[in-house]
Order: structure tokens, then sequence, then C-alpha cells
């Protein structure tokens, strides 16, 4: 039955039309020609392509070795259809464990506030009234428990030279940097799809000790997949290290 078709062909076919697909999505969305909603769908159905070339250039795989052909043609397939496939597949399931938030922050009772970045987002990106959803930081508090503001026996100024200098090595674009009110606002872009998610950084000074808190927010979507999480944990670890 699988002699009548040509599945090698068929997959190597399939895997370059879902990789021409998914390049698209990613050179659309950079360029802004295209918003998420249309770019992530088309990520899907690459990604759902890159599959479906798996399994056909499996299937021809087994034809071939029985036919005593070359395999050459058919790992190609099989190969290309997963570098389509599993980045989109590991990120969706990585992120299916955590909640549907956006907004993460430190301080769930006096989160840092954002003021110079504003003028940067538009009338469609989320809003930063942490009120959707309702339950927001409950989520947050289960999904991310060890989320907690950094307490470090450094002097202000020096953690804020510090944390600005840390800013700039991770590439993101400061927006406003205070010494004086011990605030730092910038914008982190993703390196593949160029999302944006906003980051403001709040030093204060506690007694003996110095106080950092961080929020960081995605400006479009409703689930972050867990990076705001991990991008407040990476840069207070950093941060703690460094000094």
């Amino acid at each position: 039955m699988f002699r009548r078709y040509n599945f090698p062909r068929l997959g190597i076919i399939i895997a370059v039309l879902a990789a021409l697909l998914a390049m698209l999505a990613v050179v659309l969305h950079r360029f802004e020609a295209v918003g998420f909603q249309i770019s992530l769908p088309m990520l899907a159905v690459s990604a759902l392509s890159g599959l479906v070339a798996v399994v056909l250039s499996a299937i021809g795989l087994i034809t071939a070795w029985q036919q005593q052909k070359s395999v050459l043609p058919v790992l190609a397939g099989l190969l290309l259809g997963l570098i389509v496939a599993a980045p989109t597949i590991l990120t969706m399931l990585s992120g299916s464990g955590v909640p549907r938030i956006h907004d993460i922050t430190t301080d769930i009772d006096n989160p840092p506030e954002f003021k110079a970045v504003l003028a940067l987002r538009t009338h469609t990106d989320n809003t930063l009234d942490r009120k959707s959803p309702e339950n927001l930081t409950q989520l947050q508090q289960e999904a991310y428990p060890a989320l907690k503001p950094l307490l470090l026996d450094r002097s202000r100024d020096i953690v804020f030279t510090q944390a600005l200098q840390l800013a700039k090595s991770h590439g993101w674009k400061i927006a406003a940097a205070s010494a004086d009110k011990g605030t730092i606002e910038a914008t982190a872009t993703t390196p593949i799809m160029a999302f944006k998610d906003d980051v403001v950084i709040r030093i204060q000074s506690v007694e003996d000790k110095t106080r950092v808190d961080m929020r960081s927010v995605s400006r479009v979507g409703l689930s972050d997949l867990g990076a705001n999480a991990a991008r407040i944990q990476q840069f207070m670890n950093e941060l703690s290290t460094n000094l």
C-alpha cells in the first residue's frame, strides 16, 4: 500500500514548506508587518506541518530500507521536519505548566511602577494595572513562590550602578535610569520573534541593607510562558553574584 506513494518526496516538500512558513512568520513579526495574533498561528501551523513531514519521512525511511534504496533524502526530510517542529512544540510544552499571566513582580503588595516606559507602549498593549486576571497575585505566588525581593549588604549607589550595568549587558534598551530615585526602566526584546517585555527595577535603602525589587511585563499575549519570572530570577541571581 505504502509503495504507491512517494513518502520521501512528500516529506521533504512538506518540511521545506513548513520551514518557509516559520521563517516568514518570524520575519513578518520582527518587522512589525503582522501582529502576534497572526505570527503565532503561522508558527503553530508550521510546527504541525513539520510533524507531518517527520511522520511521512519515517514511513519513507521504512519503505526505502525495504526497497534497499538510499535513505539520505528521507533523512533530510526527517531532520528538517524536526528542526521546524521542535522549537515551537518544546516552547508550548514548557509553558503548559505555568499560569496564563504576563505581569510578574517581586513585590506583590507595592509593585514597582512604570513611568518612562509608558510613552513607548500603545493602546493595544497589555495594561499595567495588574487587575487581569482577578487572581493574578494568587496565581503568581502559586507558580513562582521563590520570587522574592533581593536584600544586599551594599550601599544603594553601588547596587544601582551594578544593576544598570547588568541591565545593559543583557541588551535591554534603557528607557530611564535615576540614581536619585533608585529606579531603572528598560525594554527587553526576545531574540527570535522580537517580543517586547518592559522591565522596571526599584532599589531602596531599608535599614542597613539595600532592597532590590523588579517587575517584568509582556506587552502582548495572555501568557508569557514563564519568561518574565525567569528573567527576574536570572537578573536577581546575577546581581547577587556580582555583588
